[in-house]
């Protein structure tokens, strides 16, 4: 398979939770570490709302190196939002191109308003050289 005939849906990965804003980051932590998760998605607090996000650079960035408790910290204080997200029909070149542009090195995969997976760098060259 090339690059050229892939999508964002063939490679997308699920290693991802969707949690409520008012999480705490120690409450993140734990549940990304015992499922193996590098990132959450915090959910919409309504149909005008956008979903943040929280990948483990942003704890390390926010918490750990301001000196702030993790169990005094919320998702929402420190989310990403919005975020860049794209379509599960978009090609992987194309997606690798809009990482390339925008220094991402993952994407979170959205279609109909719900986040449906997750697409990396890692996922697009591991599929794509199959």
């Amino acid at each position: 398979m090339t690059a050229g005939s892939l999508t964002c849906r063939e490679v997308m990965n699920q290693r991802f939770e969707v949690v409520d804003g008012l999480m705490t980051v120690a409450e993140a932590l734990e549940l990304m570490h015992d499922k193996g998760y590098r990132k959450v998605i915090i959910k919409r607090r309504d149909d005008h709302d956008e979903y943040g996000m929280v990948q483990l650079s942003d704890i390390a960035h926010a918490v750990i190196a301001t000196d702030r408790s993790p169990e005094r910290v919320n998702l929402y204080e420190i989310m990403i939002k919005p975020f860049v997200s794209v379509r599960p029909e978009m090609n992987v070149k194309y997606c690798a191109r809009l990482f390339e542009r925008y220094g991402l090195v993952s994407a979170p995969v959205i279609e109909n308003d719900i986040v449906v997976g997750i697409v990396s760098h890692n996922d697009i060259v591991l599929n794509w050289s199959k």
